[in-house]
């Protein structure tokens, strides 16, 4: 899964819209380290009880 954002300022803006859209989500659930993506959409996944193809349409979308 690509993102669209490749600088920390672009996740930054999605990370601002992801949690106005999912209040339930944390910085540290959308903290990005690099190397780590899988294991960060893996949390999502568990807490927003999406699909890994539901997340990447919901990130991509900003």
């Amino acid at each position: 899964m690509e993102y669209k954002a490749t600088t920390s300022g672009n996740w930054n803006e999605q990370k601002t819209r992801l949690k106005k859209e999912f209040p339930a989500l944390t910085d540290k659930d959308l903290f990005f380290e690099i190397g780590r993506k899988n294991e960060m959409l893996a949390k999502l996944q568990v807490k927003l009880g999406k699909t890994k193809e539901e997340l990447q349409r919901i990130i991509e979308a900003s």
